[in-house]
């Protein structure tokens, strides 16, 4: 707790202000407004005007095309992306995100400034979701397959939380929203991918997730403690037969299986493509973003105890049953599997590969 003068000097250092011009003499400049790339880039535009030259200007963006944002600027070796995880006064995560221009000096300025206000800060490239929340949609595309298939909510759940995230797939959806993907297809006109046809279908009839009370799960009034849904399971039957799925009994292994094989091939993509610059970065990002249990070192490290020989013995299995590219073995997976390697830090540049263009990468559509 702090003592009435430490509250005074805080409050002391804090002003306000609704005219750009009083931000002429800042150092560092971190637009926090909602995700729409167009609103960010007239912010961009204003800064640029009226902030000194040698200020850096950062947006707190959780998958947004930093280099779109530093192009309207006429400093974009200054523009970084900083993803600030919410709540920022309690979670240490910051995913620091260097754009095609941004220069050494100013990640370094940005990462010493995390530092001094103790975050957990990791640099990522500037691709579609950067790395938690690319990681993030391959994991909750899987958990609503298994929803697809046969396995119910709670199950997939229980399964998860047992194997030590703080909440499940399903628990967490509800708790973020189900409406933001829904919102943005029924914007851009894009048609439901496979796995989100139920979550779509729920929020076509008003269930939103904890906002309103009814999502996954029902909540009662005041409460995010979730309790079940049963008239949810006469959807989940209907949208699974209407989609060519004959439901069955799923175990928790291979609910646990799937959801963790989806996030470690994914993050071994991210490695590959340099997105992220060592393994240990992205357990990191998960351990202090995402409820990644601490005492299993992150996915990344978790692969490696597991043994890499392993792991895509395991990929190539549920590839087989599901014919899901999300369990197809990554390249840089089958080669440290057949050398006995283990995952460590990035390839060199020149793996990197061009679906990091957030215009040509089929996966930015789905954020």
């Amino acid at each position: 707790r702090m003592t009435s003068e430490q509250k005074d000097m805080v409050f002391g250092l804090i002003s306000s202000s609704l005219d750009y011009k009083d931000l002429h003499d800042v150092d560092i400049a971190i637009e926090a407004v909602y995700e729409n790339l167009d609103l960010k880039l007239d912010i961009f535009k204003s800064l640029d005007e009226h902030v000194q030259e040698n200020a850096i200007l950062a947006s707190n963006t959780s998958g947004l095309d930093v280099d779109a944002i530093a192009a309207v600027t006429k400093r974009p070796e200054k523009v970084v992306g900083t993803h600030f995880f919410s709540p920022a006064n309690i979670m240490r995560l910051l995913e620091v995100v260097r754009g095609e221009h941004t220069s050494h000096e100013t990640l370094a300025t940005v990462m010493s400034t995390s530092k001094k206000i103790k975050k957990a800060a990791v640099v990522s490239l500037n691709a579609p979701g950067f790395i938690g929340n690319r990681m993030l949609f391959n994991y909750t595309a899987q958990a609503n397959m298994l929803l697809l298939e046969g396995a119910l909510p709670h199950q997939i759940d229980q399964a998860i939380e047992s194997f030590g995230l703080n909440m499940g797939p399903f628990r967490m959806m509800d708790l973020v929203g189900l409406d933001l993907g829904w919102r943005a297809r029924q914007l851009s006109g894009v048609e439901s991918p496979l796995h989100a046809k139920i979550g779509d279908h729920l929020c076509d009839n008003d269930r939103f997730g904890q906002k309103n009370g009814k999502g996954y799960y029902n909540y009662s009034e005041g409460s995010r403690a979730p309790n079940p849904a049963p008239e949810n399971e006469e959807v989940y039957e209907k949208i699974s037969s209407d989609n060519g799925f004959t439901r069955r009994e799923i175990s928790d292994e291979e609910i646990t299986d799937r959801c963790i094989l989806a996030l470690i091939n994914e993050g071994a993509d991210i490695l590959s493509e340099g997105v992220a610059q060592r393994a240990a970065d992205i357990d990191v990002v998960y351990i202090n973003g995402y409820g990644f249990p601490i005492w299993r070192g992150g996915p990344m490290h978790h692969a490696n105890a597991m043994g890499l020989d392993v792991v895509v013995d395991k990929l190539n299995k549920y590839y087989e049953i599901t014919s899901n590219n999300a369990y197809k073995p990554s390249d840089l997976l089958i080669k440290l599997a057949k050398e006995g390697g283990k995952l460590a830090d990035s390839p060199s540049d020149e793996n990197r590969k061009e679906k990091l263009n957030f215009a040509k990468s089929s996966v930015a559509g789905n954020f």
